[in-house]
């Protein structure tokens, strides 16, 4: 357990105290006291200064200090606390160019310092701001130099370390001198200033040790067991310091140097080493309190940033593998996607896009929005995404999908709410199938340049239940762009959603007006276009955005036939195949496609009961489908020497670029795809 030192702990009244230094770097924590009754006889001195445990008398109250207010009369505002800038406050007399921060002579001097230095460290929300926010308070104010090391790795919550204690040095910062050419350091408040010229010093942190291991039973573990900040002048401190700076180092003599452990919740973290120049009065008893509060505070707050670090990474982690790696290059149309956070401190949310393929060459195009932006909208939004992915693997129509997502939400819960839009696009009869469920309608960018709203059925959000979803069917010219996206997009406070969509229309022709008629935009140019929309008001949600530009297959390059299952179709299938490959110019395929469609389409005849059917699809590759009516997918299998069948698969997954099956409502589909040669 971490002990909590306050600076009126453990304090004794020492029997004498040395008088103000005559440098006037003099100490920046020291509170010399001058014995009661004593006046200050340097020149300019007015004011009798008083002890700090003493009581000044009624008729001669301290002018340096203010009184307080009575009860229930409010404060009057009076002069600045201090003297003004540039000068003594002691003496009032202007300070000399050069001079080192003013030394505090109160308690309250400490504890201000020790407030201001807290804040500081408090401010950061990640680690090297925690740490950079304990050197720069400290630093000329407390110290000439600090060394910061922590654990290596550094534990996280309540997980237990494995291995030896390693100290990594983290970070180091030290008061330059004039000749070394540095800027003031930030003090927070504190008089900033630079040093005279100095020879190097302790306080050169250079050629300390960057790894330390930490010897059970050896004078650094039993420092850092200890707890409690140390002076350099015992053997077992010096000693510890020299394990931790490193032999080569010079380890300073007397109280110059403090070790402070630095402790987390549950074990010690790392440490500090504050260091003072051999010219500045050395560190005092109560400079071990102000030492030990730093630590205390820096140690917790580097406890939480470590937290917090794992949960940013756990969230991003999360988000990641539930939206897509990558996206698909189905043919006839080309995908780009975006996703936004609300914000960097909640990176998780409930937004989804998803392309999947489907056969015939078709595209499933979903973007969904549960409600809310945590990692419980985050989970359910994984859900809802593997199932509608499972059933677009099933070849349902968009509105049986959203049916079923439907189901699937109400029994995730009853309060688990999202909108979703569902699209399949064929490129062959350029048509798109499109079926809504509560979500904002989407955008098709013409190749002219005109911006449409498309018109689909709003719906109800998916987790309603009971509603009864309807898929409209459109036209999808070549060349047009769709853009599907979510809320967060088109709606904040500054506006209503209808209000962004017709912003978001606007700038899509405008967009499309800089390359022209005949031109559509890039698409991935398109895309941040679209976000640039957004103002510094306008993300109050997550943002998931999916653009698709369809090429569609021209009618020139398909060609479909039906076919009878009778035993002379695989003969016939050879001879269309054939054909079309001559008037594609793709003779020299002819055998390894006659090959391939014979031995697909012989499976095919042998177990189907109605017409099969056959395409070629003349892309960047050469795609042959096949399909019947059996409901059972093909498996791949080693045939043995002595078996008549089985080896038709084994020709395709060996001569063939890909090829796969997939189960359809009525059937299923084979096909296979060629490199064009």
């Amino acid at each position: 357990m971490t002990e909590h030192l306050t600076p009126h702990e453990g304090r004794e009244a020492p029997a004498a105290r040395p008088t103000a230094p005559a440098d006037p770097r003099g100490a920046l924590l020291r509170s010399p006291e001058t014995p009661q009754g004593a006046r200050d006889t340097s020149p300019g001195a007015s004011v009798p200064p008083t002890s700090e445990h003493s009581q000044p008398s009624v008729s001669e109250p301290d002018p340096g200090r203010p009184r307080p207010a009575p009860e229930g009369v409010p404060a009057q505002p009076g002069p600045p606390e201090g003297p003004p800038d540039g000068e003594e406050r002691r003496t009032g007399r202007p300070r000399p160019p050069g001079a080192g921060p003013v030394a505090m002579r109160r308690d309250g001097d400490r504890l201000r310092f020790v407030g201001a230095a807290t804040r500081r460290i408090a401010r950061g929300i990640d680690l090297d701001e925690i740490v950079m926010g304990l050197c720069r308070a400290t630093v000329p104010t407390f110290s000439d130099a600090i060394l910061v090391y922590l654990r290596d790795p550094l534990p996280v919550g309540d997980e237990r370390p494995t291995g030896p204690l390693v100290l990594r040095l983290r970070r180091t910062d030290r008061l330059r001198s004039i000749e070394e050419g540095a800027e003031e350091p930030d003090t927070d408040g504190a008089t900033p200033t630079s040093l005279q010229v100095v020879p190097p010093d302790i306080t050169d942190v250079t050629g300390t040790a960057e790894l330390c291991e930490v010897r059970q039973g050896g004078a650094l573990a039993e420092v850092l067991r200890g707890v409690r900040p140390v002076f350099a002048d015992s053997a077992a401190a010096r000693a510890a310091l020299r394990e931790l700076l490193g032999e080569g180092r010079t380890v300073p003599a007397g109280q110059r140097a403090v070790l402070a452990p630095l402790r987390g919740r549950r074990r010690v973290i790392g440490a500090a080493v504050f260091l003072r120049r051999p010219e500045r009065p050395a560190f005092e008893a109560d400079d071990l309190l102000v030492a030990a509060q730093l630590a205390t505070h820096s140690a917790l707050g580097i406890d939480k940033a470590v937290l917090y670090g794992r949960e940013a990474y756990i969230a991003d982690e999360l988000q990641r593998t539930m939206l897509p790696e990558t996206l698909p290059r189905p043919t006839g149309v080309r995908l780009a996607s975006r996703y936004l956070p609300a914000a960097e401190t909640a990176r998780v949310g409930g937004d989804w896009y998803d392309a999947i393929p489907l056969p015939g060459s078709r595209v499933a195009l979903v973007v969904g929005d549960v409600m809310g932006h945590s990692m419980t909208s985050a989970a359910i939004m994984g859900q809802l995404r593997t199932t509608a992915q499972t059933l677009a693997g099933l070849d349902l129509p968009p509105q049986e999908v959203l049916h079923h997502l439907d189901e699937q939400a109400q029994r995730l819960g009853s309060d688990r709410m999202a909108t979703c839009l569902y699209a399949v696009y064929d490129p062959v009869s350029h048509r798109i199938t499109i079926a809504n469920a509560g979500h904002p309608p989407p955008v098709l960018l013409h190749l002219g340049g005109r911006a449409e709203v498309l018109r689909v059925p709003p719906g109800a959000p998916i987790g309603v239940g009971g509603v009864d979803f309807e898929a409209v069917e459109l036209d999808a010219p070549a060349g047009a762009t769709l853009l599907l996206y979510t809320d967060g997009l088109v709606e904040s406070r500054l506006r209503d959603v209808w209000t962004g969509i017709e912003q978001l229309r606007e700038r899509l022709a405008a967009t499309a007006q800089l390359t022209g008629p005949d031109h559509p935009p890039p698409l991935e140019a398109l895309c941040d276009e679209v976000l640039d929309m957004l103002g510094p008001g306008d993300r109050d949600d997550d943002i998931a955005l999916l653009a698709a530009r369809f090429d569609g297959i021209a009618p020139s390059d398909v060609a479909y036939w039906f076919l009878e299952p009778e035993n002379a179709t695989p003969s016939r299938a050879r001879r269309l195949a054939r054909s079309a490959l001559v008037r594609w110019g793709l003779e020299d395929m002819t055998d390894s496609v006659e090959l391939l469609v014979s031995e697909v389409v012989t499976n095919a005849v042998r177990y189907a009961s109605r017409p099969i059917t056959l395409r070629l699809l003349r892309t960047d590759v050469l795609r042959c489908e096949v399909g019947d009516d059996v409901p059972q997918l093909p498996r791949l299998r080693q045939a043995r020497a002595t078996d008549e069948g089985g080896r038709g698969l084994y020709l395709v997954n060996k001569m063939a670029r890909r090829w796969g099956a997939t189960r359809l409502s009525t059937g299923k589909v084979v096909w296979f795809e060629l490199n064009r040669s």
